[in-house]
């Protein structure tokens, strides 16, 4: 029997506005003021500032591990400036910039990076979730917030970041697949910064696009240049209205490029090449936007300045705060503390009060190993 086409040929859209000299599409340019423009601008910039001074901190030994942004803030910027702050966030491990632009303060920020719990908690009437550090577990959490504003008839949007390497994974097929299925009021927005820690995007998959994975969930996906931050914000603004008004998922994804480090546990130059990065440069998302509010006189004077010194004075709040209080740790594990936690509560508090002259609880002897003798008494 001969073969009936019952689809028609799927095409994915590439998006591209403001191209590497800063020179502008205007047919296609987003509306934003000239106060837009500058505080995009500006909260591109402490992005960037703020990964450098986090690196230092980090080779200084003053705080831990972290994930550095250096070249995608236009992606995260670009799209979190389409968020009202009634809708939802919901970051992975690498939206610092996205992240203080919702409001959190670097200090926090800085504490969470040093390992301390309070710097992941949410102001009270924030809308965004903690950072996910588990690949792309943060994706379902996405589309149970964006059902549930679906369900309560509330006009909230929830946009959920990741990277390409979260493609791979399950959790993504499972939550396009649920979103495609109620149509619920979520953006995925993907970060292609071409690498998954050492594993370049050829490897991962075999499709042209990673926007193209949306049409087999019967979502809408766009490819944007993700260094263009008026090519993000004007596909995340159609992608925003569309799921307010009762118009479903979006996936799209922002072409982007990793300039530093995955982690600061990470050597690049042990997978990718200095002409791979050195070609990516010459993109920077950040030079581009600069060069364009320059040709049109919207760069202040003094920014640079005024961003470092903002910076810096978190840094010395963080530096300042007192240590937390490490009973907290027995806090959100359980509904109800178990028995034997409550036991080693107890015996830390009373360590604590004692001012840490003993150790809490004595270490149980280690059992014997396999075919080793116990000495007889």
């Amino acid at each position: 029997m001969p073969r009936t086409p019952i689809e028609p040929q799927f095409t994915i859209e590439y998006l591209s506005i403001l191209d590497a000299d800063g020179r502008l599409d205007e047919a296609l340019a987003p509306q934003l003021s000239p106060g837009d423009l500058k505080r995009l601008h500006r909260a591109m910039l402490i992005g960037r500032r703020l990964d450098e001074r986090m690196l230092r901190l980090q080779r200084q030994g003053r705080i831990g591990t972290f994930a550095p942004i250096k070249g995608q803030e236009a992606s995260q910027i670009g799209s979190a400036f389409c968020l009202r702050p009634t809708d939802w966030m919901v970051p992975s491990f690498r939206e610092t910039a996205a992240m203080v632009w919702r409001g959190w303060p670097i200090e926090q920020l800085l504490l969470f990076f040093s390992g301390y719990l309070e710097g992941g908690q949410p102001a009270p009437d924030q809308r965004d979730l903690p950072i996910t550090i588990p690949v792309a577990t943060q994706l379902p959490h996405a589309v149970g917030l964006a059902y549930a504003a679906q369900y309560r008839a509330e006009p909230a949007v929830v946009m959920v970041f990741f990277g390409d390497g979260a493609t791979s994974e399950g959790d993504f097929h499972e939550a396009l697949n649920v979103a495609g299925v109620w149509q619920v009021p979520v953006v995925f927005v993907c970060q292609n910064n071409q690498w998954a820690i050492s594993i370049p995007l050829k490897k991962q998959t075999h499709s042209r696009t990673l926007a193209g994975k949306a049409l087999a969930y019967g979502l809408p996906g766009l490819q944007v240049d993700g260094n263009d931050i008026l090519a993000v914000v004007a596909a995340c603004r159609e992608a925003v209205e569309r799921a307010r008004a009762g118009g479903g998922p979006t996936l799209i994804e922002c072409v982007t490029y990793r300039l530093g480090v995955h982690t600061t546990a990470d050597d690049p130059t042990r997978y990718r090449s200095a002409e791979e990065l050195a070609a990516w440069e010459r993109r920077d998302p950040l030079t581009r936007f600069t060069a364009h509010l320059r040709a049109r006189g919207l760069l202040d004077e003094g920014l640079e300045q005024e961003v470092d010194a903002e910076i810096a004075a978190a840094v010395q709040r963080f530096e300042a705060a007192p240590a937390p209080d490490p009973l907290r740790m027995f806090d959100h594990a359980y509904g109800q503390l178990p028995p034997e936690l409550q036991r080693q509560r107890a015996a830390m508090a009373e360590w604590l009060r004692d001012g840490r002259r003993r150790p809490p609880v004595e270490a149980p002897p280690s059992p014997p190993m396999r075919g080793q003798r116990t000495p007889r008494p």
